[in-house]
């Protein structure tokens, strides 16, 4: 399983140094934030179209290639957290079936109906800030198991747990807001 690991690390690693570099040298200064987004059209090049074909066949090996190693440890993680005392999801396959069915079926749904890959990474910053930068570490101190950490780091371990679902909260419904209004028309 490492070796295969590596190799697929390795492939994918390289594709996105070559995507980066040819999008560089290519564009120039006139390159997109998101180098696929300058593949859309005529590059005025020879065999252009071919050149537009390669690299979306590329990006598409990438993802068939990176999607079971992180959906794997997806279902492993979530197993865990659904069902910590339950044996091994490896020896349960109706488990094993039944979790990856709704990953999929989560994973589907949220690929057809997120308008944007943009509004899911709003999403996933408003989150994912606040929880590893605050929540995270706060936690860690409350569930001290070495009973070293006194009342007062108790109290600002709430705090910040507090303040970061408080932050996030409101950069979550700003989002929200936001993809609505845009929806509706009323920002341009």
């Amino acid at each position: 399983m490492k070796l295969i690991v590596r190799k697929s690390l390795m492939f994918c690693s390289s594709l996105y140094i070559a995507t980066s570099f040819f999008g560089v040298v290519l564009f120039g200064n006139h390159i997109l934030d998101d180098v696929l987004a300058n593949f859309d059209g005529d590059l005025g090049i020879p065999y252009s179209s071919l050149l537009d074909d390669l690299i979306r066949v590329s990006y598409g090996l990438h993802l068939m290639l990176v999607f079971p190693i992180v959906f794997s440890s997806l279902r492993l993680n979530v197993d865990g957290l659904l069902f910590p005392y339950a044996i091994p999801i490896a020896f349960s396959e109706k488990r094993f079936f039944s979790m990856t069915v709704a990953l999929m079926g989560f994973i589907f749904m949220g690929a057809n109906f997120i308008p944007s890959i943009w509004d899911a990474f709003q999403f996933t910053d408003a989150t994912a800030a606040a929880c590893v930068g605050s929540i995270f570490p706060a936690a860690i101190t409350l569930r001290d198991t070495n009973g070293i950490a006194t009342k007062k780091d108790r109290l600002i371990s709430w705090m910040m747990i507090f303040l970061a679902v408080s932050t996030s909260t409101v950069a979550v419904t700003s989002d929200i807001y936001g993809i609505l209004t845009v929806d509706k028309g009323v920002i341009t």
